[in-house]
């Protein structure tokens, strides 16, 4: 494979302004030589990687590039086979991971009412407030089913309260994996408002994607990955319309990717 550009002037700008900060800012993330291996099987292979502590950074890549598995590494859900994970120039640990939440592709719903799984999250907390809770609920839309069993909810309503769920312990980052594939129009309407008053209000949202045109409605900036490698990492503008490497044009026009 030829050599790509992996490290932009986006990338050695975020990396400088990091490293300026009195206080580390434990929203942005570095990795060096990040690499993962299963049964003899590389599934991520050494990818250095500088993002900006703000904004919302979409990863996209064809099925099967690492995508899903950048994300539990950098949360730090399954350890590296090498490499390492910086927030704010710190090496991940608990407390880094509690100003952290995530959000799946599927949504993960206790058994119990839709209030009582968001009292849940801020319970974890040490909070119990049910005006919190219940403003919440109204932000994604959801207070008028406050009473009723969760798993009664439509997907894009139990997406909707996962991130009640995730937004109840005020993430400094937020991680999320495909959180709108095979969702309605409407819901992914209203989880793409949600997510932009989540980055307005500061939280760094890091947000995997097929959707090109959701892409283009959110993303400031685009990790592109490839068979477990960083292929390009840019702006979100630059990126759509001028891809750098053969792999990224392929995809961008909807041709398969080897």
């Amino acid at each position: 494979m030829r050599d790509v550009a992996l490290h932009t002037e986006m990338s050695r700008e975020a990396s400088d302004a990091a490293a300026s900060q009195t206080v580390p800012d434990s929203r942005a993330l570095t990795t060096s030589d990040l690499s993962l291996t299963i049964d003899q099987k590389p599934l991520i292979r050494d990818v250095t990687l500088s993002l900006s502590p703000d904004g919302i950074t979409m990863v996209m890549g064809p099925n099967g590039a690492g995508k899903s598995l950048l994300l539990r590494l950098i949360h730090g859900l399954i350890p590296p086979s090498s490499g390492r994970v910086h927030w704010g120039g710190r090496t991940l640990s608990d407390d880094l991971r509690r100003d952290q939440s995530m959000v799946f592709q599927k949504p993960v719903v206790l058994r119990r009412s839709v209030a009582a799984n968001v009292d849940f999250a801020l319970k974890a907390r040490g909070v119990r407030d049910p005006a919190r809770r219940d403003a919440l609920l109204e932000h994604v839309g959801l207070l008028d089913h406050a009473r009723q069993p969760a798993r009664l909810l439509s997907g894009g309503e139990q997406q909707r309260l996962a991130l009640a769920r995730a937004l109840a312990t005020e993430p400094k980052v937020m991680l999320m994996d495909e959180p709108t594939a095979s969702l309605d129009p409407a819901s992914v309407l209203k989880i793409e408002q949600i997510v932009q008053e989540a980055r307005a209000k500061g939280t760094k949202i890091i947000f995997v994607t097929h959707d090109l045109g959701q892409a283009g409605r959110l993303a400031d900036d685009v990790i592109f990955m490839n068979r477990g490698r960083l292929h390009e990492y840019g702006p979100a503008d630059l990126f759509l319309s001028r891809p750098v490497t053969q792999e990224a044009r392929d995809f961008l026009q909807g041709r398969i990717v080897v």
